[in-house]
């Protein structure tokens, strides 16, 4: 990343449930930390089909449960510049890991991790689009991005 912040990249298929759940999850940990100016914090997709939609809606209703508010939004796709930017480029599974890896010409700088790592776990993150589980996914996140947060800075968890 080209300034002090630490640059996180959450990514899923589509970038309209999963990365933008995490997206919004880890600025809701840092803000309410009040280290939000430490991080720059942003969610994409590895496919085009999704491109330009909103957060879908039980997406965006499970966050407003929690208290976490995501605005509007535009789901858009990786890109170099993104690879460039990013010091951490957290997926969602194994097929965006894998779309991640072409994208990439495999992850010369090592900056690519399985968000379920983050828990010492071998696991992709179920997409609440076919299993219609938000708040399973969501509970998931909350607990992986703490995780994350702890293990980019450890005196701040």
């Amino acid at each position: 990343m080209t300034s002090d912040r630490i640059g996180i990249l959450f990514v899923c298929h589509g970038n309209i449930c999963r990365s933008p759940m995490a997206e919004y999850i880890m600025k809701h940990i840092v803000s309410s930390k009040g280290i939000s100016d430490l991080f720059d914090i942003a969610s994409c997709a590895t496919s085009c089909e999704e491109i330009g939609n909103d957060v879908y809606p039980p997406a965006r209703a499970v966050l407003e449960e929690n208290g976490i508010s995501c605005g509007h939004r535009a789901a858009r796709r990786f890109t170099a510049d993104d690879y460039r930017h990013y010091d951490n480029i957290i997926v969602m599974d194994r097929r965006n890991l894998s779309a991640i890896m072409r994208m990439t010409d495999g992850d010369p700088d090592g900056k690519v991790t399985m968000m379920m790592s983050e828990l010492g776990r071998d696991a992709d993150v179920a997409d609440p689009w076919y299993t219609g589980s938000f708040d399973i996914t969501y509970d998931i996140l909350t607990e992986a991005c703490t995780a994350l947060l702890g293990r980019l800075l450890p005196t701040s968890v």
